[in-house]
């Protein structure tokens, strides 16, 4: 049996517009998704914003209800018998809500505890245990408002293990954290992994996902697009080199302008205070690189250096491709 059992899963949502005359309109968000998660797997759900990511994970955790399709954990559906399911779940989203600042980490471990019904004496030997797991066993007693940003989202994993839950979702966990922070938490995550938890992961970070998940699925527009491991998805883009540019104020007319060459299969930006690195997929490879520089003539430009595709470079191209279909 497998860990997580989804089929033919959809989600729509009711928006109203106008304010006199209000006219309702129907917003898929989850949309004929199927797929399967094997027990004791690390699975990774990609996507960008407003994809469905989230919408599914709240599907599977029991705080939406499907519009239609079913979705099962540990062989109980998430709609009919939702309190099994709650049993056997914790779920964990980025942020810093949730906690009490002004109860140290021991004494929040504790009041979540009775509220999840652990029986005290079972509670009295597993709060010790998930503060060594998270790397804060000395920093218990200390208030939780004086903790980091990472520190209190390891306190969550550990509030979120006090049931000792056989499947975990982990929506977004390190949005936020610095990079000493995130790598910590990463390191987490695998812990919980070497003890045989089922985890669905959902992360805007690509070298995360690339990481951690033995398989990923990326979904766009409420479809699931591509479902695959690390490597095969980085396979789909090994017939494309990637052209970087470091440029400085870039206009959007050279963008579009960019995104018309014939021989530019994807392209996206990332901003950095006053620059901006151009990432432009092409089987040109450094024989592109003369045109995009004509492309970009009259702008102050960096360094250009050509490169193989990454998992991210894999997973623009699927998400372009589905904004073109």
């Amino acid at each position: 049996m497998n860990a997580i059992e989804i089929s033919h899963l959809r989600r729509v949502f009711k928006s109203y517009i106008g304010v006199i005359k209000r006219t309702a309109r129907e917003v898929v968000a989850v949309n004929d998704v199927s797929f399967s998660i094997e027990d004791g797997e690390l699975f990774g759900l990609l996507g960008p914003n407003g994809a469905g990511k989230t919408t599914t994970v709240k599907m599977l955790t029991t705080l939406l209800i499907p519009t239609a399709g079913t979705a099962t954990i540990r062989g109980f559906d998430v709609v009919k018998r939702a309190e099994e399911v709650r049993k056997r779940i914790g779920f964990i989203f980025g942020g810093e809500r949730g906690l009490y600042w002004r109860l140290s980490g021991i004494d929040n471990l504790r009041y979540f505890a009775s509220l999840y019904g652990v029986d005290p004496d079972v509670s009295k030997k597993r709060i010790p245990f998930l503060l060594e797991l998270v790397g804060l066993r000395d920093r218990g007693d200390e208030k939780v408002g004086g903790y980091s940003r990472g520190m209190k989202q390891r306190l969550h994993v550990a509030r979120t293990l006090l049931h000792d839950p056989e499947v975990l979702f982990l929506d977004e966990p390190t949005i936020g954290l610095d990079p000493v922070g995130a790598r910590e938490f990463r390191q987490v995550i695998l812990d919980l992994q070497s003890q045989k938890k089922t985890i669905l992961l959902t992360t805007h970070y690509m070298f995360e996902a690339d990481a951690l998940c033995d398989r990923i699925a990326v979904i766009n527009h409420g479809h699931i697009v591509a479902l695959d491991t690390p490597g095969g998805l980085k396979s789909r883009a090994q017939d494309l080199n990637v052209v970087e540019v470091e440029t400085f104020g870039l206009p959007a007319n050279t963008l579009n302008n960019l995104r018309a060459l014939p021989f530019v299969d994807a392209l996206s930006v990332e901003e950095y205070e006053q620059r901006q690195m151009l990432m432009i997929q092409t089987s040109r490879g450094a024989e592109a690189v003369p045109d995009v520089m004509a492309a970009l003539e009259g702008l102050k430009v960096g360094r250009v250096i050509v490169r193989e595709p990454t998992l991210e470079d894999a997973y623009v191209r699927l998400v372009e491709d589905g904004d073109k279909s």
